[in-house]
């Protein structure tokens, strides 16, 4: 019997023996059948342990093929998948903990240690159910498609993490509305070294793409080499990786002369794209484009042909086929053609609370339309641009300043690897625009060369009135810029 929850099981009757999961790291590989048999045992062991609808599941783990039957058991079961960053300190995961209080913590071997903080909670090692006898599929038909299937925990870069809740809708409608709009198909493959503990690792392409009848292949530790040669070891079609795995790729000498022959295109997200990486890519004549979204929605909100994201660098596109998107700005008026504003966003795909907080979660709304705390812009085409972090817009001297637009400057310079532009509290200017760069192999810099090449390109009050220079830009978890540690940096 059809429910929004046993979607995966009509997918593997219609396609049984395709390789829906390929590890990168063991090999192995499940079909669309051996995948099913799997979310069965994992079921079929909820229901032994009498867990009820609504409690909540968590991970920890490396992206393993064994997370998808865990994910997809919970949802048959009316559990709520809660996947953590293992990357987080003891006290922070304890935070979360105590925030969602899991029946239970799956966890593999390299995680054990880290469970084991955690007594008051059920721990089990994730190999442990695979003597258990998988059981028919459930026919449960209280399940509404409006009921949690996840909980995401935000990665709280700037202030304490949030648990969004995402329903079978959100999960199901952004995967049909990607599948739909960029057209998968069973014959696409993935290769994802997102974390399964991200949206992006999840909900980009990985469901999606299985939900179209295509192949996931999961690798856990990024290795730039190693990634590049994957992509044409398992002759995917299309991957998302973030701007600083691309950079780290292209700088590997196995990309040099690849070819890449069954790539439609590659997606980067997460983090605003130096224009540079899409000029790498397209001298080598590889399609490459950017998408948007964030954990509360999606995180696919937009499609744009990869030629058309050749000539509008840093566009998006236009919004897909079943949500809606506009643009405010400070009157609550809708914007006009290139007015910067907030983006909203509505549709089945966006979250339904944050997890124990009604204020945060009532703040995030306007008339059912998510405010997303993201600038954006529209062209004359009625493509879409994503300028900046609202929260992150420099106000220096009574002038607004968008950090990625002196990023994009910075990195022209030739010998900076990469650039983060953060505001920084000053009593004469307000806020003062404060650079990070971090140089190239065996390339030397000074401050006073960086900021005369950033006069040459940008306006005045644009210019950085102070530029750090390290020997690498501190991370988050996904691999994004850390600019929570940069302000802490600044402040020093």
């Amino acid at each position: 019997m059809y429910t929004e929850q046993s979607w995966i099981y009509k997918r593997a009757a219609l396609s049984p023996t395709k390789i829906a999961l390929i590890d990168s790291n063991s090999g192995d590989q499940w079909s669309y059948q051996t995948l099913t048999d799997h979310i069965s045992k994992w079921g079929h062991y909820f229901q032994q342990q009498n867990y009820v609808k609504g409690e909540r599941v968590v991970v920890l783990s490396q992206n393993r093929i064994e997370l998808f039957a865990i994910l997809f058991a919970c949802g048959l079961k009316g559990l709520l998948y809660v996947p953590l960053n293992y990357r987080l300190s003891t006290s922070e995961l304890a935070q979360i903990l105590e925030d969602c209080k899991p029946i239970l913590i799956i966890h593999d071997e390299e995680h054990q240690q880290l469970s084991d903080n955690f007594q008051h909670v059920k721990r089990l090692l994730y190999s442990s159910v695979l003597d258990v006898q998988a059981f028919a599929p459930p026919t449960n038909t209280n399940w509404l498609s409006t009921d949690a299937w996840f909980i995401i925990y935000t990665g709280g870069t700037t202030g304490n993490p949030k648990g969004v809740v995402l329903s079978f809708d959100a999960v199901n409608w952004n995967a049909i509305n990607t599948i739909v709009s960029w057209g998968l198909n069973d014959s696409d493959c993935t290769l994802n070294y997102m974390p399964m503990f991200h949206t992006g690792g999840l909900n980009a392409l990985c469901i999606p793409i299985l939900m179209a009848g295509g192949t996931v292949v999961l690798g856990s530790r990024f290795h730039a080499e190693e990634a590049s040669k994957a992509l044409n070891t398992y002759k995917t079609t299309l991957s998302l990786f973030v701007p600083t795995m691309y950079q780290a790729m292209l700088d590997t000498e196995y990309i040099k002369t690849a070819t890449f022959p069954t790539v439609k295109a590659f997606l980067s997200g997460g983090a605003p794209c130096p224009h540079t990486i899409y000029q790498r890519f397209e001298e080598k004549g590889i399609l490459f484009k950017e998408g948007y979204g964030l954990t509360e929605a999606g995180p696919n909100n937009f499609f744009i042909d990869p030629l058309v994201a050749q000539r509008k660098k840093g566009a998006v596109g236009k919004c897909m086929q079943f949500n809606e998107i506009k643009i405010m700005n400070d009157f609550g008026e809708i914007c006009t053609t290139n007015e910067v504003g907030e983006l909203y966003i509505f549709g089945k795909h966006v979250f339904t609370k944050y997890w124990n907080n009604e204020e945060e979660t009532s703040k995030a709304f306007v008339d059912g339309w998510l405010k997303t705390g993201d600038l954006a812009k529209f062209d004359e085409d009625g493509d879409y641009y994503i300028v900046g972090r609202q929260k992150e817009m420099i106000i220096s001297g009574g002038e607004n300043v968008y950090p990625q637009e002196v990023e994009q400057c910075l990195v022209l310079h030739p010998n900076v690897h990469e650039a983060a532009v953060i505001g920084v509290e000053d009593e004469k200017w307000g806020e003062s625009v404060t650079a990070f760069v971090s140089s190239k192999v065996a390339c030397e810099m000074d401050e006073i060369e960086l900021l005369n090449f950033c006069k040459q390109v940008l306006g005045s009050y644009k210019v950085p009135k102070k530029i750090y220079i390290l020997e690498e830009l501190p991370r988050t978890a996904v691999g994004k810029i850390d600019k929570k540690r940069l302000h802490e940096l600044a402040i020093v």
